[in-house]
């Protein structure tokens, strides 16, 4: 092991040394690949690398730069500014004066920049005074200016999957100069499994959480029972809460109950709050499914969805989260209507489109004498009083404007027993429009 002052971690002290020695990521680096081909021929372009924390983004910068002979410099667009860009781009233009060489700008977090400071790479990109390589765990069409991403190549990084884990654990566990070789460690067949699983596709993580264990372990192998011991929040899921894997998820989850897979959405559900979830957001949304994707189909799954959110708010986690799941799991086997959804949209177009159309004279409210002299709600038809509580051929839209039908139930749940009844009522109005004329 090396000196305290000298200390490194081993997940950085396993960084691979070569392009050969790089473990994941197959779909970009694999033979014949374009990234690949670029390596191995010394072509330096623009790139973004977009993944989940830990699948090798500033590894495979720093194998790039080595590989086309050029200066590596880098930035963390947490902790610098545009001051830091401003020095990073003359130590590029010096390296280029005196060695004539060029220089790859490594900026990590890279969707932290504002517009202003992603704008201060342009030209220097543009000029080739630097070649940008950025890095972010955020999706890129969210976070980077257009002008930056029309300069750039995006290729996306993937977890990392359990075999690949297995072999950088297994590299750490052996080698001599770099890894936990001389202290001659071993992982059970469970510890194993254990430290794949929690390290849900992040290498990184798999090697820190490897060298806590090494200090603990006794007698040479670390076991399952140890790593319960180091892991102390328990979490073994990524769950970026606002992030890229939040979006995805709720999205996951609201197009599993619209697709009627209760136990999908179970999953995802559960994924979300085991990742630190808030429990209330999840209920909000669920509300939210109940009325744009069953509707009038089966109006009781509305009521559930507010009964699990107020079960969260009275009785907490994780008997509301119980709730929660329960009106997740009725709204997925429900019946399914988008009708109320689609109509609503449709209406609030028209009302946009159609400006300020004054409310018929025969519909407004005469509270006052000289309302009444206007003639306001002059022939109003009292439904109530009509024969089968309806009055037919009644005109509620503004004069100007023709009848519209927004509302179109389906042939499911509820709503075919609406659809028939506003037949009905559609058909007695024509019946007494066309006795009117």
């Amino acid at each position: 092991m090396t000196n305290d002052t000298d200390y490194r971690p081993l997940a950085d002290r396993m960084r691979p040394a070569t392009i050969e020695a790089y473990i994941g990521q197959e779909h970009i680096l694999g033979q014949n690949k374009p990234l690949r081909l670029a390596i191995e021929q010394g072509r330096l372009h623009s790139m973004v690398f977009w993944g989940p924390p830990g699948t090798g983004k500033t590894t495979l910068a720093r194998l790039i730069t080595k590989s086309c002979d050029a200066q590596f410099l880098s930035v963390s667009a947490v902790l610098s500014g545009v001051k830091d860009i401003r020095t990073a781009i003359e130590q590029a233009k010096q390296y280029r004066a005196v060695y004539g060489k060029d220089t790859v700008l490594f900026v990590d977090e890279v969707h932290r920049f504002n517009k202003s400071q992603q704008d201060a790479f342009l030209p220097f990109v543009e000029d080739g005074t630097i070649t940008f390589i950025g890095a972010t765990t955020e999706n890129p069409s969210f976070e980077l200016n257009n002008a930056l991403l029309s300069r750039v190549r995006v290729y996306v990084l993937k977890s990392l999957d359990t075999d690949s884990i297995n072999k950088i654990l297994q590299q750490a566990l052996q080698d001599n100069e770099k890894g936990l070789g001389q202290l001659d460690l071993s992982l059970d067949d469970t510890a194993t499994t254990k430290l794949a699983d929690v390290a849900d596709g992040d290498a990184r993580r798999a090697l820190n959480l490897l060298e806590i264990a090494s200090d603990l372990a006794e007698e040479g192998v670390i076991t399952e029972s140890l790593l319960n011991e180091v892991l102390v929040d328990g979490s073994m899921r990524r769950f970026d809460k606002g992030g890229e894997a939040f979006y995805d998820q709720i999205s996951a989850l609201h197009k599993s109950v619209r697709g009627s897979n209760p136990d999908a959405a179970l999953y995802w559900f559960v994924r979300m709050i085991d990742g630190g979830c808030d429990p209330f957001y999840v209920a909000r949304r669920v509300v939210r499914m109940a009325s744009e994707d069953i509707g009038n189909a089966d109006p009781r799954g509305l009521r559930l969805a507010l009964d699990a959110w107020e079960t969260q708010e009275r009785l907490g986690s994780p008997e509301g989260e119980l709730a929660i799941a329960q009106a997740i799991i009725y709204l997925a086997c429900a019946a399914k209507s988008n009708a109320v959804y689609t109509a609503f949209n449709t209406a609030m177009q028209d009302a946009k489109q159609s400006g300020s159309k004054e409310v018929p004279l025969h519909l407004r409210n005469a509270p006052t004498k000289l309302m009444k002299s206007l003639d306001y709600g002059k022939d109003y038809r009292y439904a109530h009083n009509e024969a089968d509580g309806y009055a037919a051929g009644e005109h509620y839209f503004p004069e100007d404007m023709p009848e519209k039908a927004y509302y179109h139930p389906v042939n499911r749940g509820l709503e075919i027993k609406i659809a028939e009844k506003l037949a009905q009522l559609r058909e007695q109005d024509k019946i007494a429009r066309k006795t009117k004329s």
